[in-house]
């Protein structure tokens, strides 16, 4: 329940302090488990897109141990919010992914980034395989999702305009692997994920901003 308390508390704030746009919030998937892979740019990226998205179950949260190590209470916030530290040691994060799998099986919404790190110029990095490993072994959707800053060299300031947008979710079908380490589809995949998101940037870019 606390879950449901804090959500609404941090949407007011976020909307003052960043007054976020939400686009495609139609294509978010409420009947059934999904992968939602938005670009990274800030820390707090988890946040815009767990505030646009706003209402529905509790989503698991893949985040970088060191967020969970800034201070206790951003621990403690990122944690209700749905934060799981990953890239801990071997065997705890096969645990976690494991049950991460289960859960989207069952209906659960994983949020991931699939760059693993966040960008310094606001351009988009290379994706890791984690999101679409989860996604095949699980059998689910995976929803683009564009974060955009309405600032010179598009990264977060305090107080700038932020705009989040879904895409059209990409098929589980289009995921499918014949193993874990299907090179071809992965390639295939993360090039299909790589133009969703810049397609989402091209009709959805703050004016100012010309080049991805």
């Amino acid at each position: 329940m606390l879950y449901y308390i804090l959500l609404p508390i941090a949407w007011l704030l976020w909307h003052i302090g960043f007054r976020i746009q939400v686009i495609g919030r139609e294509n978010l998937i409420r009947d059934r488990g999904f992968i939602l892979a938005p670009n990274h740019v800030s820390a707090i990226d988890p946040v815009f897109v767990i505030i646009a998205r706003f209402w529905g179950k509790k989503m698991r949260v893949f985040a970088k141990r060191e967020l969970f190590e800034i201070n206790a209470f951003l621990t403690w916030f990122f944690r209700q919010m749905g934060g799981v530290a990953v890239r801990g040691a071997g065997k705890d994060e096969k645990e976690v992914v494991d049950r991460t799998i289960e859960e989207c099986r069952a209906g659960r919404g994983l949020l991931i980034f699939p760059e693993g790190t966040r960008t310094k110029d606001g351009a988009i990095g290379s994706p890791k395989s984690g999101a679409f490993v989860v996604a095949a072994a699980a059998g689910v959707d995976l929803i683009p999702c564009r974060i955009l800053y309405d600032t010179p060299d598009g990264r977060m300031r305090l107080f700038c305009r932020v705009r989040v947008v879904f895409g059209e979710p990409i098929p589980a079908a289009a995921l499918a692997m014949e193993g874990k380490r299907d090179i071809k589809k992965l390639k295939a995949a993360k090039q299909l994920l790589v133009q969703r998101w810049d397609e989402l940037y091209q009709r959805n870019h703050f004016p100012e901003r010309k080049s991805a």
